[in-house]
């Protein structure tokens, strides 16, 4: 299954994603820097940024800053990850930056209901925004 997160509201793609993983799909998602998550600009980034700042450098706790990585991180939130089952479906889940080589000739789902149109006049932030906040150069 091949999931288009453009313009899908982070949490809610999530939530149907890590439901789909337990049910045994395996699942890519393409465009996640494209992903949206509701709320105050700024409110989002000081607290992507103080989840990434905390800790040290060596030991961690570890943070992810790429969108990519944040979006299978809101996933993995969403899976049992610590059990077995949560892990084996962890494995089947691969999210990409843009459209790899291999995926271009294939269709992508749009999943409308996800789609941030059905927030009403809502601010929101892309992941490629917050990785770019941190720091981080996104093509």
């Amino acid at each position: 299954m091949i999931v288009d997160a453009t313009n899908m509201i982070a949490g809610r793609l999530g939530a149907y994603i890590a439901k789909q993983l337990l049910l045994g799909e395996k699942i890519e998602i393409v465009n996640s820097e494209k992903a949206v998550i509701s709320g105050n600009k700024y409110d989002i980034f000081e607290t992507y940024a103080h989840k990434t700042e905390r800790g040290t450098h060596t030991k961690g706790p570890f943070a992810p800053k790429q969108p990519h990585l944040i979006l299978k991180r809101i996933i993995r939130g969403m899976l049992p990850h610590s059990q077995q089952k949560g892990r084996n479906a962890f494995r089947n889940l691969i999210c990409h930056i843009g459209v790899p080589k291999a995926l271009e000739g294939q269709q992508a789902e749009k999943l409308e209901k996800f789609n941030k149109s059905t927030l009403r006049q809502a601010r929101t932030v892309t992941l490629k925004q917050v990785s770019e906040y941190m720091g981080i150069k996104v093509q």
